[in-house]
């Protein structure tokens, strides 16, 4: 039995479980008068299958198909004296899936609410106890319960498995959008240790009871409440009814974008539950498997330890865009996207014009949402060589590996590209190109420290350089993260690492920067605030609803929506830019401004309002 492999990569890795079991069968033609569980006897081949394509998926744990397979359940259907035949058959099914893939994948053996009648009282642990033993000798890696209901269930399971206490299991409830049970429990409640005489789960979750984005300030409670690992599987929205059908109409990238949320809040393990398909685990697992890969620690040969190297050269006499920070000047900077081709005339026009207008300097993404586009060096070389303005390079981890990422560094030092802003990088399942392998060897952290080596004339495997670099390190940095203090531990270890400035994201809302800046008061490093000028109430809708991440104050939306022309609207855009520029700007370095749709004149507007 491989459970204590499971205990292990529920710590260490990042976990995908696969999605609903009932809805799939419903979706395969099978009434809903049936025992479901039964088909694990009758009809093993349908459950198969659908343990098949959620494996197929990504899905590194397949749910047996007994959520209901307790004998006073199955006592409904008449089928109370095949339990441990029903249960251990679910297991065996999954199994043989499972062991059919060149990967690890685990099988969880599922077990549902128990009847909360008076009468079953006393046999509530003996239930429990026939399924666990049905599922671990048919193959179950560990036990799962599932969708329970209050306090009072889960310490009844945790009870249960006194009887068992070398099995892993895992406690999994339900909560509704409000973040309760039904009975009115908190997560912090539910989540709170177990009597000291159970055996202690291997971790925790919660299933069921609503979608995605009901689930979500539940989950920012629940990572608070417990040091154990946690599993969140919420339903495809909440259903719909369609000519007398309930349908879950949320698609699998709206599932996936939470999903992504869910896991940079710090849970183990995301999955689905009902309404969820294997297209749903398939588009989270290609999107978010990337993201365990994002390494922050960059392993360098014993050489490269001893080899001191010298001291970096000062940091104003780097770049002009350096200089302005070391001397408290104000700096402005504009956002130019590198085309998709490779003609470079109106990025480089357009940067000429940036640079009559007093601008400090461009700002040249990598590879922007999983795009291909030219290689944004060669961008920074042209505008720097043609323009004559200085770019500030993105640099993201997520194309190259080490010994890529280290030579593209020393070719900006060769082009004469100084000031670079690493980024880790959306993952490539967000872009044209899904099926694209991320690398991420290392994340936004590492790089700096790399970079930092490279000052020193060192490089990642301790050979001298010389002459070093003499980049000027900067990082990205999120006010408006979720994980406020995952964010604020980030960027502490960016500044260790070797930050020299900080660029933030898009900030609507100034008020949420300036408690951000009140929480890193104590770090010496400027921050350049970024701003998106908004160019119409439908972008505004779109940035608000749509964009996790993205927080639009109401009464921003009530201002964009007071104006009905579409030049009323941008005008208006402007003008909250540059209130929020001008109430940040005591606190900040300087202003880096999005050009929507590649419009400088809009960036323009925002500097020079701001300025005025």
């Amino acid at each position: 039995m491989s459970s204590s492999s499971f205990a292990d990569a529920i710590k260490t890795e990042l976990l995908i479980f696969d999605g609903a079991m009932g809805t799939e069968i419903y979706a395969h033609h099978v009434f809903t008068n049936r025992c479901f569980d039964e088909l694990n006897l009758s009809d093993p081949k349908l459950i198969r299958s659908i343990h098949s394509e959620y494996a197929e998926a990504g899905a590194d744990v397949l749910t047996t198909n007994t959520f209901g397979a307790n004998r006073v359940a199955l006592g409904r259907f008449g089928l109370a004296e095949k339990t441990c035949e029903i249960n251990a058959a679910g297991a065996r099914n999954a199994k043989e899936i499972a062991n059919g893939f060149d990967r690890k994948i685990y099988v969880a053996g599922s077990i549902g609410p128990l009847p909360a009648q008076p009468q079953y009282e006393d046999q509530i642990e003996s239930m429990i106890v026939e399924q666990v033993d049905a599922l671990i000798g048919g193959g179950a890696d560990f036990i799962l319960f599932e969708t329970q209901p209050s306090r009072k269930a889960i310490e009844r399971c945790a009870k249960a498995m006194k009887s068992r206490p070398t099995v892993p299991y895992v406690l999994s409830f339900v909560v509704a959008n409000n973040g309760e049970t039904a009975a009115g429990e908190s997560v912090e409640l539910m989540l709170s240790p177990l009597p000291v005489d159970v055996p202690k789960p291997i971790a925790m979750g919660m299933n069921c009871g609503c979608g995605p984005d009901g689930l979500l300030s539940a989950v920012e409670r629940a990572v608070r409440s417990t040091h154990l690992p946690l599993i969140v599987q919420p339903n495809a929205g909440l259903p719909k009814e369609v000519e007398n059908r309930h349908i879950y109409l949320s698609s699998p990238e709206y599932f996936t974008e939470f999903a992504k949320r869910f896991v940079s809040m710090g849970v183990s393990a995301v999955g689905g539950c009902c309404g969820t398909s294997p297209a749903h685990i398939r588009e989270m697992a290609q999107t978010v498997k990337p993201l365990s890969r994002m390494q922050t620690k960059v392993v360098v040969s014993e050489a490269a330890q001893k080899v001191q190297g010298c001291d970096p050269s000062p940091l104003a006499e780097r770049s002009h865009w350096a200089k302005m920070l070391v001397e408290k000047e104000w700096v402005t900077t504009v956002e130019l996207t590198p085309p998709r081709g490779y003609d470079l005339t109106s990025i480089i026009e357009k940067s000429r014009k940036l640079k009559e207008k007093g601008v400090s300097a461009v700002n040249l993404p990598d590879g922007p949402r999983a795009s291909a586009r030219i290689s944004s060096l060669i961008a920074a070389e042209r505008i720097w060589r043609e323009a004559h303005i200085e770019p500030i390079l993105h640099f993201c981890c997520r194309d190259r590996n080490l010994i890529g990422m280290q030579a593209d560094l020393l070719a900006c030092a060769a082009c004469g590209v100084r000031n670079i802003l690493f980024i880790t990088g959306d993952p490539p399942k967000l872009g044209d190109y899904p099926h694209a392998t991320g690398v991420f060897d290392a994340d936004s952290i590492a790089m700096a420290a790399v970079q930092r080596r490279l000052n020193r004339g060192v490089d990642l495997g301790g050979q001298l350089i010389d002459p070093p670099t003499h980049a000027v390190i900067g990082v990205g940095l999120d006010p408006n993260a979720l994980d406020q203090a995952k964010e604020l531990e980030r960027f502490r270890r960016k500044v260790d690492a070797g930050a020299e400035f900080a660029i933030t994201q898009p900030v609507f809302d100034p008020d949420a920067l300036l408690r951000f800046l009140d929480k890193i008061a104590d770090i010496p490093i400027p921050i350049v605030a970024g701003v998106w000028p908004l160019v119409s109430y439908r972008n505004a809708s779109f940035m608000q609803n749509e964009v996790p991440g993205v927080v639009v104050p109401d009464e921003i939306m009530r201002r964009m929506a007071s104006v009905e022309s579409r030049e009323g609207q941008l005008a208006m855009g402007i003008s909250i830019a540059v209130e929020a520029v001008q109430r940040i700007r005591s606190r900040i370095s300087g202003v880096q401004a999005s050009a929507p749709f590649g419009r400088i004149e809009t960036a323009l507007a925002v500097i020079e309002g701001a300025n005025g």
